[in-house]
């Protein structure tokens, strides 16, 4: 399998707006191209999904490199390209928003930012992040946005959705109200065992969000990351999990399985620190990420188990 580096820029459209595609001399070969950005190939897409991830909104003043008020500025350029996109999805991988001193004040921060995000309006999937609630219970937080559960599944034609929480201390009690630390991140046994089951009655491709991050150790990683792992891996259908929570662009592969880390909406001030992706699945399990602002274009291709499906 090839994984092309963040230098290579896997959009076609992006490769034209920054005039390299064709620049007599470019140090890019087009045999260097993946086949889909030559134009060689255009496998079938089956779904388009918008995806964020970070923004942290509040109404606070910035702190070190996170501009909290600049999200609603951000989100608003993300959810207008989402649109442009026809996306059919969308979906936020957490840290929505930021803590507040009290309940009152951190809903308002959601209602805010919710109202933004809701202008995709496509079906919207929301991942609970540490910062999501810091000052509020799960329940309060899922009052404001159209999702009765915190971890889920759902299928969108022959595309599976998983979408997890990992905000749970070791022994297995909710985030809520300041009642934790933010690196003690778990998944607990019921939600294992239920995520186990609903991985062996898929027939399809499966697709995870997560919040906090499976493919590490420490901190920003899930602390029983590895069982996770092994139940993901076990009936093959998984090709990728995408996660935030550590502001970073990152990928690494184990086990046939991608694992995406994507940077966050409230690094840095101006439009052009912001950071948003489209997901294009394909009938032939190929994963292509355009990344605009801060986040970086990937193309995953499926593994022998995942292709078959």
């Amino acid at each position: 399998m090839t994984v092309w580096p963040a230098t290579t820029r896997l959009s076609r459209r992006h490769l034209l707006k920054q005039g390299t595609l064709f620049m007599a001399g470019s140090s890019l070969a087009m045999s260097q191209l993946p086949r889909i950005a030559r134009g060689e190939e255009k496998p079938q897409r089956i779904a388009r999904l918008g995806i964020v991830t970070d923004s942290h909104f509040a109404d606070r003043e910035t702190s070190g490199t996170r501009h909290y008020r600049e999200s609603l500025t951000k989100m608003k350029e993300a959810v207008s390209r989402f649109t442009e996109a026809k996306i059919q999805l969308a979906v936020e991988l957490g840290d929505f928003i930021d803590a507040a001193p009290t309940v009152e004040e951190e809903i308002g921060y959601l209602k805010s930012i919710e109202k933004v995000f809701a202008g995709c309006q496509v079906p919207r999937h929301y991942v609970l992040g540490n910062h999501c609630v810091y000052t509020l219970t799960k329940q309060e937080f899922l009052a404001q946005v159209p999702q009765k559960k915190s971890y889920y599944s759902t299928d969108f034609g022959d595309l599976h959705l998983v979408v997890l929480d990992a905000c749970f201390r070791a022994d297995g009690v909710d985030y809520q109200r300041q009642n934790y630390d933010w690196t003690d991140s778990n998944i607990p046994r019921e939600e294992l065992e239920w995520l186990e089951a609903d991985l062996q009655k898929t027939t399809g491709r499966s697709i995870v969000f997560v919040h906090q991050r499976l493919d590490v150790e420490g901190h920003h990683g899930i602390r029983n990351a590895a069982a996770v792992r092994r139940v993901l891996e076990k009936t093959g259908s998984v090709m990728a999990v995408f996660q935030g929570h550590n502001h970073l662009n990152e990928h690494r592969q184990l086990e046939g399985i991608h694992y995406v880390t994507l940077a966050a909406m409230v690094e840095g001030s101006g439009p052009q620190n912001s950071g948003y992706s489209l997901l294009d699945v394909h009938a032939n399990g190929l994963l292509t990420l355009e990344g605009f602002r801060q986040h970086t274009d990937r193309q995953l291709e499926a593994t022998s188990s995942t292709r078959k499906r």
